[in-house]
């Protein structure tokens, strides 16, 4: 069966809360989430220790879940700031 994952990117969102939209996230069936840390050499202040999370699901996932993924996204988009978002669709092993 096909999968799908996301890449979700908040530039400026801290670890505490990367932890907690990964929460958020988790509580919908069948989805999983990765927290994947910075790569950077370099320690900023200004940057997270987070550099994005990785949002997996399965391709036929339902609309309605489709949509409550999106509001928690957003909602943290509201109240943290815009995200990027890049989807792709594999076959897992």
């Amino acid at each position: 069966m096909k999968h799908t994952t996301e890449k979700i990117t908040y530039p400026h969102l801290s670890l505490a809360v990367y932890r907690e939209l990964a929460a958020h996230l988790r509580q919908i069936e069948e989805v999983t989430i990765e927290l994947i840390p910075q790569q950077s050499q370099h320690f900023s202040y200004d940057q997270s220790q987070i550099d994005h999370l990785e949002m997996g699901y399965p391709v036929n996932f339902p609309p309605l879940e489709k949509q409550r993924l999106a509001d928690i996204l957003n909602y943290y988009a509201e109240v943290h700031g815009p995200y990027t978002r890049e989807v792709r669709e594999y076959l897992p092993s």
